[in-house]
């Protein structure tokens, strides 16, 4: 089975998500980005709205203006630009996707 994390070594939960994981394919998103497209499919195997998969406490959501307001499609945009407002990490197998918050949440889909 492949899987995939979309990891920020930097990021305590995503170490831990990673510890679980037996031979990931490991994407270091931040230098990495994921494009829009990417963005959206992961949406859609999380069953998220744009503004549910952002690090709304981030400062750069802050200094971009960003609010629950914002034109979803405008959110993808951001986080395909600032890769740092998504929330991590996010583990990716069997079709499915989930965001280790708490790490054991991957093992759904694992």
């Amino acid at each position: 089975m492949a899987v995939e994390i979309w990891h920020n070594p930097r990021c305590t939960k995503s170490r831990q998500t990673l510890a679980l994981l037996d031979d990931p394919t490991i994407r270091l998103y931040l230098q990495d980005a994921p494009t829009e497209a990417e963005i959206r499919s992961a949406l859609d195997k999380l069953g998220l709205a744009p503004l549910h998969l952002m690090r709304r406490g981030e400062k750069t959501f802050k200094e971009l203006g960003l609010s629950k307001d914002t034109d979803p499609d405008a959110l993808v945009a951001a986080m395909a630009q600032n890769p740092i407002l998504i929330e991590r990490p996010i583990v990716f197998a069997n079709g499915k996707a989930a965001i280790g918050r708490p790490p054991e949440a991957v093992s759904a889909i694992l």
